[in-house]
């Protein structure tokens, strides 16, 4: 009997070693698993989803790189999936909506690489410049806290209104001194500002929600936004701890290569600007 406790617990003994041994050779591929896997990137369809695919068919697989772009149609979910960790980065938004977002929501992102420009401008079907929009007209505006004040400081700076000192940062339509058009202001999700100019005098339209909606920022805003030290520049974010991510880090570089440069230059011809 006491032979055979001997050997089961030799047995024993030498089965916790051979798990313990498959165990950390388990780590180990893993670990090598995890630079090959698909790096999940959340994206709004244009331009980010086209840029994005233009690398995942082009420089991805000399990089080394198993790219996958999941689309996004609005600006929180692609937030959420990367700090619920459904996706792995996301590659839609600015800087000052990443900080917004995280102080409301406790989410963690970080930026890890900026990319490009997408100026902010104002469109109408009713009025062919600024200075047409008529008294008492509607103006639809993003309704997400930064692009509104940011929205309503580009507003300010062509003209149509003025707003009251301090107040810029966060501005709302509370926030207008001066209003000489009596404009209203329609508050509507960022996504659907294009679809608004069938009901109002004109919209304050992101970048890319114009390009989506066959707008050419270039040519058919009355007015866009300033490039010259612009701080909404679309940034490549990640969940903090991701940042070294060898995957992400070969995406960053790639979405900074000349190649992407000349991508989004070509392609949208000064509706998008790189930023690098």
């Amino acid at each position: 009997m006491r032979n055979t406790t001997k050997i089961t617990a030799a047995v024993l003994a030498a089965g916790a070693l051979t798990l313990g041994l498959t165990a950390c050779g388990s780590d180990k591929g893993d670990t090598k698993a995890k630079a090959s896997d698909p790096l999940v990137v959340a994206a709004t369809p244009v331009p980010h989803a086209e840029v994005l695919n233009y690398i995942k068919k082009n420089l991805a697989k000399k990089a080394g790189l198993n790219l996958e772009v999941k689309e996004f149609t609005d600006y929180v979910q692609p937030n959420n999936a990367t700090e619920d960790g459904s996706v792995d980065a996301n590659y839609f938004q600015t800087v000052p909506y990443l900080e917004d977002f995280n102080k409301k929501n406790g989410t963690h992102l970080k930026s890890v690489a900026t990319v490009h420009l997408e100026p902010l401008g104002l469109y109408s079907k009713k009025a062919t410049k600024v200075d047409g929009i008529k008294k008492g007209g509607t103006i639809a505006v993003p309704n997400d806290a930064d692009n509104e004040s940011r929205a309503l400081r580009f507003l300010a700076a062509n003209g149509l209104i003025t707003l009251k000192s301090g107040s810029e940062a966060t501005a709302t339509p509370q926030d207008i001194a001066k209003n000489p058009k009596d404009l209203t202001f329609k508050e509507v999700e960022a996504a659907q500002t294009p679809r608004s100019l069938q009901d109002v005098d004109a919209a304050v339209i992101n970048g890319n929600y114009a390009i989506g909606a066959d707008l050419s920022p270039a040519k058919d805003a009355l007015v866009l936004e300033s490039a010259k030290n612009n701080k909404y520049n679309n940034v490549l974010a990640v969940k903090e701890g991701n940042e070294d991510d060898p995957r992400v880090k070969k995406l960053a570089k790639l979405l900074t290569s000349p190649e992407v440069k000349k991508f989004i230059e070509d392609k949208y011809k000064g509706s998008v600007l790189p930023s690098f």
